[in-house]
């Protein structure tokens, strides 16, 4: 009898081992999905990748990835918090990008806690939590920025590809230096010189976006109206229009133009509005509204649809992006 007892006893602690084992290696499975991007062809962050652009953006992104693998794990806030030694509005705050840097200390304990066993999946998210704390190339801008602006360079910087309509100017990311000159001093006649001229430089600085290792794929549908309205005199249209002929060569630029003989279209209630895309699986597109006292940003999946099908409509009405060059320089000629 007591041989019996013995024996389940034993049978009893292996099958309680092989339970706890299995929860083991069924968290740290899990944690190897999340990290790996879950093989949906969208990118992880653990993949080393250049999220370094725009750090505001990775700070979202890994805490998308730390609030997954908690969930994974099967973890409360309250239970995340107590493993690691901090309170459960700090674990909120970290998910929800709410903390102006991540802590790598605390972001490796969780990533022990929540089953990430490998060094070097913990060496790359540590990697990128480093690089989330670093500040975007514009924060040496911020005297001649609104503060909203910032969270637009976030967007445009991390994005791989940027959909958007123009009805009244030039794509900001295909203006050139004295167009910018020209419409800045109009928008904002107050500002002195050197404001100015600040604010000149970090439009041209966002270009270099276009010409980097990787660029965005930049779909830009522009009224007819932005190319004949003369921003700063016919020399200037013509050198912008000469621009645009050369940037529409590149293979990563698409420009349709939206003629004033395709009649009425979609997006004329709209305004200007961009679309941002994400190769993160955590992120998802965001539609940028631009305004004269602040902008506004809609990322619920019933809005971002009425714009991208709204794009698409567009895209379909205007001529193909092969007849831009044509239109072009028939508009080159009357300036």
């Amino acid at each position: 009898m007591q041989r019996a007892n013995c024996n389940l006893q034993i049978d009893e602690f292996w099958l309680s081992f092989k339970k706890l084992n299995g929860d083991l290696l069924r968290r740290r499975e899990a944690a190897r999905e999340i990290l790996a991007g879950n093989g949906d062809g969208r990118r992880a962050v653990t993949d080393g990748a250049g999220w370094d652009t725009s750090p505001a953006v990775l700070r979202l992104i890994l805490g998308k990835q730390l609030e997954e693998l908690r969930k994974r794990a099967g973890l409360s806030y309250a239970q995340a918090a107590q493993a690691i030694g901090v309170s459960d509005a700090t674990i909120r705050r970290m998910e929800n990008a709410k903390v102006a840097r991540l802590r790598p200390a605390e972001v490796e304990k969780l990533l022990r806690v929540y089953g990430v066993t490998d060094e070097q999946e913990t060496a790359t998210f540590l990697q990128s939590v480093n690089e989330a704390g670093k500040r975007g190339w514009w924060h040496t801008y911020r005297d001649v920025m609104p503060d909203w602006y910032a969270a637009y360079l976030s967007l445009e910087q991390a994005a791989t590809q940027i959909r958007a309509y123009e009805p009244q100017f030039v794509h900001g990311l295909l203006q050139t230096e004295a167009y910018v000159r020209a419409l800045l001093s109009a928008g904002n006649p107050h500002a002195s010189e050197e404001a100015t001229e600040r604010r000149v430089a970090l439009r041209m600085r966002r270009q270099d976006l276009l010409h980097q290792r990787n660029p965005p794929h930049l779909w830009v549908v522009m009224d007819e109206t932005a190319l004949r309205w003369p921003i700063g005199g016919p020399e200037v249209m013509r050198t912008q229009i000469d621009h645009l002929l050369a940037l529409v060569e590149l293979p990563h630029v698409v420009l349709q133009i939206m003629r004033f003989d395709r009649g009425p279209h979609p997006a004329m209630p709209a305004g200007a509005f961009h679309l941002f895309r994400f190769l993160a699986r955590e992120m998802p597109d965001v539609v940028y509204l631009s305004g004269l006292i602040g902008d506004v940003y809609l990322d619920k999946q019933d809005d971002v649809v009425v714009y991208r099908e709204t794009l698409d409509r567009l895209s379909a009405q205007a001529p193909s992006a092969r007849a831009t060059a044509a239109t072009l320089e028939i508009l080159r000629k009357e300036f």
